[in-house]
């Protein structure tokens, strides 16, 4: 379950330039400059909605961190468990509860080079013990997952839904999802395909590039070797392809931590 947070924290904007281009000169480290700490739920929400891409906030959240720059927030990540059940499943049923999806991760623009790989990294020491982590980088948004491969995680392919079903009122929608709803909707016909039913239903299909997957034990030696010995996916050869990046200007509101 989600951490509870103690203090009163507010949104920083983005650090400025000359302050970062001072700090190298100096040879200030990262972890001197930031701290990361377990924060509540709610607090991650706008950031989730209005500023992270994806535009929504995951549904299974288990734990959620806050990076801060002198007590305020520059930053918000999140854990919970994997939308797909069967990558609980990647080391076999000897670690089933052990996985960990690490959903979202977003920060203030304008941070030092390093901020990013030391917050995530700082997550893992709060993490159940021996966790496997797994997380995605979407190419449909520009990103390779270079950040997870400067953090030492393998690379094992390509997963995810290839479409998305966009509603008629603009909101999209997964594969997983999309039977019920047209159920729901009375637009259902078994003798249909779920395209075509969609089709019907007024809605448009979006074809996407998989995402890629990456995976990381933050576990003892003992563990990590086993875990190596029994998981199931193919460990590949990381993408290298140019990152793009999308508009995160949003700077999100003041934000307090209830006592």
């Amino acid at each position: 379950m989600a951490q509870n947070s103690n203090k009163l924290y507010t949104v920083l904007p983005n650090v400025k330039k000359g302050v970062r281009e001072e700090r190298r000169q100096i040879g200030v480290s990262v972890k001197n400059i930031y701290t990361v700490r377990s924060i509540d739920k709610y607090l991650t929400k706008e950031w989730f909605n209005k500023k992270h891409y994806a535009k929504r906030s995951p549904s299974t959240i288990s734990y959620c961190f806050g990076l801060f720059y002198n007590k305020k927030m520059v930053g918000v990540l999140c854990y919970g468990m994997p939308a797909n059940g069967r990558c609980l499943m990647l080391c076999t049923e000897k670690y089933k509860g052990n996985v960990q999806e690490l959903q979202r991760v977003i920060t203030n623009d304008g941070l030092e080079k390093n901020a990013l790989s030391f917050f995530i990294s700082q997550t893992y020491k709060y993490l159940p013990k021996n966790t496997i982590i797994i997380s995605y980088a979407d190419p449909n948004n520009g990103h390779n997952g270079y950040i997870y491969q400067s953090l030492n995680f393998l690379f094992t392919g390509y997963a995810g839904f290839n479409k998305e079903y966009l509603e008629p009122n603009g909101k999209t929608r997964t594969d997983r999802y999309v039977k019920k709803h047209l159920i729901k909707n009375n637009f259902y016909d078994e003798k249909l395909t779920i395209n075509k039913m969609w089709e019907n239903y007024g809605g448009k299909i979006i074809f996407k590039q998989p995402k890629h997957r990456y995976i990381y034990f933050n576990a003892s030696k003992k563990i990590k070797k086993d875990m190596y010995r029994l998981l199931k996916w193919e460990i590949k050869q990381y993408p290298k392809k140019e990152n793009t990046n999308y508009d995160a200007s949003y700077k999100p509101i003041t934000q307090t931590s209830i006592f």
